[in-house]
């Protein structure tokens, strides 16, 4: 071990992760010793023959073997990025992914349109905190965010101290389908969600990286619209006039989605994510 340089302990991991079926070993190899040797890509392209400490070395190759065993990119790293803010993750709290960028960035946009004294959000199941933190950092909006479980709360103040919103958003522990906590928030401009919406096949075909985030995020019944069908009514009937409860969605779900919104008396509308899949349904109370 002694001795490794960086470029050589960058071939080596590479190789363990192509060889270990790796999708993107290059670049996961490279993340990887950006956080575990404290270098940067230039570093390792153009200083191959930097010498590298064993103790850091041994770290990067204890993280290879990590991922290898299907432990998540993220949850390694123990931070993520999200709509160009930072984010800490690990075990217990869903990883925030690029398909999530869809809602932010509808909710950012209604929420400039109609901020102003009065005005407050909520993010309901907020575990990281990846929407509600960015809709208050970008939009300057404040924002209340539940969320039930304590290991995601942990990442959730954490996340609202590192994105200094602290003056603008409280994260609260609560049930989200439960009327006593409904009862608690005042009249609400702008709820965001993404809650649990796999279904019970897909919850045994999940990949093992998936597999390692927390079930109680991810699974929504047997067809993964439990929770849509509670939480559509009781935060539907909690918002101002005009304004807007907007969910994520799994793939195909929008017709049975929008049927919930306008059975509950709400206009239903939706946004495609970047790859063309209707990702958000969004529904504006009538005024």
């Amino acid at each position: 071990m002694s001795g490794m340089n960086i470029g050589s302990l960058r071939k080596t991991c590479i190789r363990a992760l192509a060889d270990g079926g790796n999708d993107n070993p290059q670049f996961e190899a490279e993340q990887l010793l950006m956080k575990f040797c404290g270098v940067t890509r230039n570093d390792m392209l153009l200083f191959p023959a930097l010498e590298v400490p064993e103790d850091k070395a041994r770290a990067a190759l204890d993280a290879v073997s990590r991922r290898l065993s299907g432990e998540p990119l993220q949850y390694i790293l123990g931070e993520w990025e999200f709509y160009g803010l930072p984010f800490y993750v690990g075990k217990g709290v869903l990883i925030p992914r690029q398909d999530t960028e869809t809602i932010a960035e509808l909710a950012v946009s209604l929420a400039k349109g109609r901020r102003g004294a009065g005005f407050l959000a909520a993010d309901l199941c907020a575990g990281s905190g990846c929407i509600g933190i960015t809709l208050s950092k970008l939009a300057g909006v404040p924002v209340k965010l539940l969320e039930l479980s304590e290991q995601a709360l942990g990442y959730l103040r954490r996340n609202i101290e590192l994105n200094g919103v602290q003056r603008l958003c409280e994260a609260l522990r609560a049930d989200v389908l439960s009327q006593e906590t409904a009862d608690r928030l005042p009249a609400l401009d702008l709820i965001v969600t993404n809650p649990p919406y796999l279904t019970a096949q897909d919850m045994r075909e999940l990949q093992t990286e998936v597999a390692h985030e927390p079930e109680t995020a991810l699974f929504g019944g047997e067809d993964g619209l439990d929770y849509y069908r509670r939480m559509i009514p009781l935060w539907g009937a909690k918002l101002k006039p005009g304004g807007m409860l907007a969910a994520e969605i799994g793939m195909g779900q929008e017709n049975d989605v929008m049927r919930i919104f306008k059975d509950c008396g709400m206009t239903a509308q939706y946004k495609k994510d970047l790859c063309g899949v209707i990702r958000v349904i969004y529904g504006i109370r009538n005024e």
